[in-house]
């Protein structure tokens, strides 16, 4: 089993986001392409394993390391044990979700160095990845590719009245509503960057093609958007100049 040791091991974001993606491939390749394979080395009868994802993309299912501590945190011990007593997909997708906090606690064991501007940099290029549990259950596919056609499936930071007005998203009286919304709308992406939506910021849909955008994509201000009566954006813009 390969291990790095502490002196050699990733210091930087970028060399402990590079030992996190190589990880974490050789992991999602376990759950998916190879699973057959994996499934089977799984055997209940054998002792506690782990499944290891390796910084070069490969993977390995073995008993755990003998060092105490190890030089990492440990993967899930004994995933074997529960193979024949639930249905496949449920097994491999509580492997994926134990996999998920083994990266994570990896990578941030690694980044126990970093400071906090640095730490919050590493989980921003962490999390702009898919999880193994998305990748696993389909959720999301293994590579994002991001839409900028979010259509008007989603009302995000504005709304608009029967006049084409825009109109701040009123603050929800419940904690309850505010989680609901925010699941409703956490597919819509930015028609200009391709950014995921956040309740904390200004966004603003074109009223013309019904994509929505961050307003500073947009260079539109809350302010700007109340005098506003019908939105296009920089795209229908064009579109309609050249017309």
């Amino acid at each position: 089993m390969e291990m790095a040791s502490i002196s050699s091991s990733p210091r930087t974001v970028e060399e402990i986001f590079k030992d996190y993606s190589g990880r974490r491939a050789g992991v999602v390749r376990a759950l998916t392409y190879d699973v057959d394979e994996f499934y089977k080395l799984c055997d209940p009868e054998k002792e506690n394993l782990c499944l290891y994802g390796h910084p070069n993309d490969t993977w390995e299912v073995t008993l755990p390391a003998e060092e105490v501590p190890p030089e990492l945190p440990e993967p899930a011990l004994g995933i074997n044990f529960a193979r024949d007593g639930m249905n496949r997909k449920d097994w491999l997708s509580l492997v994926a979700v134990h996999s998920d906090s083994w990266l994570l606690s990896a990578a941030f064991y690694l980044g126990a160095r970093l400071n906090r501007n640095e730490r919050k940099r590493l989980f921003s290029m962490i999390n702009d990845l898919p999880t193994v549990f998305e990748v696993v259950t389909e959720r999301k596919p293994i590579k994002d590719k991001p839409s900028v056609d979010s259509g008007s499936k989603s009302r995000v930071s504005t709304k608009r009245g029967n006049e084409g007005q825009v109109k701040s998203t009123p603050k929800l009286a419940a904690d309850e509503s505010f989680e609901e919304e925010e699941d409703e709308h956490s597919e819509t992406l930015c028609g200009s960057c391709g950014g995921n939506y956040n309740a904390d910021e200004f966004w603003i849909g074109c009223d013309i093609c019904e994509r929505w955008f961050h307003g500073k994509c947009v260079k539109i201000t809350p302010a700007k958007a109340e005098s506003i009566k019908q939105y296009k954006c920089p795209s229908c813009s064009l579109k309609r100049s050249r017309q």
